[in-house]
């Protein structure tokens, strides 16, 4: 196995022990330094090579008609990613409380490491459907939490917000994936590997106004998830309404998927639809700095504002 592989696996086996009795703030506390430790090696390695091409590369194949395989390599923008996981996973399970008071502790813990866990497997897959998957995977826990351990009046109410919203984005995003792995797919058989995708498009690359048609709804979906305006009221509700660890996680990390995604299977795979896109981004760019920033200005409790 890689680094990369026991960094992503590791926090999975700790919320499985966990759930079988092992003490959940000690364990968790103990993955979180190995974790950080391998993350800094992965990312020590990317710098000694200079960033460029795929490093700790493994695969292995689950399904050959669609091929579907379950790999994983890092680079110089995913080990960056890598890297800000790891610290921010420190940093939450090290301000979590033994007991959060409310709600199973085992399940706060559980929670914490498939949030990580996913967003380690989401940075480092090199198959668009563990890509999928694997942000999935942190974002249910990510609900359960605000809805669980979540402060104030309204978490409950939060909690079903930010659930369908993100819910609504994955669901957008998911349709956007699939015209995607479909019409790219090279003629050899269907393929969800990103980099023989990317392969097919510079052999024999889609049309203008297919990409631009499949590029939209990576934009929206990723965009949700990103809270691109004007899909961005979820994200306040929801960190004010969070614990901080989970906070933490989703604002330092998870968010980062939205813009990870975009620059990694969105552009690459479909730079005309880019193009043909980009002046609407630029403008709803625009509306999170100008229109957001206005709305942040006129908080009046600090946890909204941040």
């Amino acid at each position: 196995m890689t680094f990369i592989e026991f960094i992503i696996i590791i926090p999975v086996v700790v919320a499985v022990a966990i759930g079988c009795g092992a003490p959940a703030r000690g364990l968790s506390l103990l993955a979180a330094w190995v974790n950080l430790i391998f993350g800094a090696v992965v990312f020590a390695v990317i710098l000694a090579k200079g960033g460029e091409g795929m490093h700790f590369q493994s695969a292995r194949v689950l399904l050959d008609d669609p091929e579907l395989t379950l790999g994983f390599a890092v680079d110089g923008m995913s080990g960056v990613l890598v890297l800000l996981t790891v610290i921010v996973t420190f940093c939450a399970v090290s301000i979590s409380p033994e007991n959060p008071g409310k709600g199973s502790g085992k399940l706060y813990y559980i929670s914490l490491m498939l949030i990580a866990a996913g967003a380690l497997g989401a940075f480092c897959a090199t198959d668009l459907f563990f890509l999928y998957a694997f942000h999935e995977l942190a974002l249910i826990p990510t609900f359960l939490m605000i809805g669980i351990y979540g402060h104030g009046r309204e978490q409950v109410a939060t909690a079903w917000k930010i659930t369908i919203y993100l819910g609504v984005g994955s669901l957008i995003l998911l349709g956007g994936l699939i015209a995607l792995y479909v019409n790219l797919s090279p003629s050899g058989g269907l393929t969800f590997d990103i980099a023989k995708l990317a392969t097919a498009q510079g052999e024999n690359p889609l049309s203008a106004e297919v990409q631009k048609w499949i590029f939209l709804p990576l934009l929206v979906g990723f965009g949700i998830l990103v809270s691109l305006f004007p899909f961005h009221s979820w994200a306040a509700p929801a960190y004010a309404s969070a614990p901080a660890p989970v906070a933490m996680l989703h604002a330092g990390v998870l968010k980062k998927f939205g813009l990870y995604g975009i620059l990694r299977v969105a552009v690459p795979l479909l730079p005309e639809g880019f193009e043909a896109w980009k002046g609407l981004l630029l403008v709803l760019l625009l509306g999170n700095i100008l229109y957001v920033g206005f709305v942040t200005i006129s908080q009046r409790y600090l946890d909204r504002m941040l």
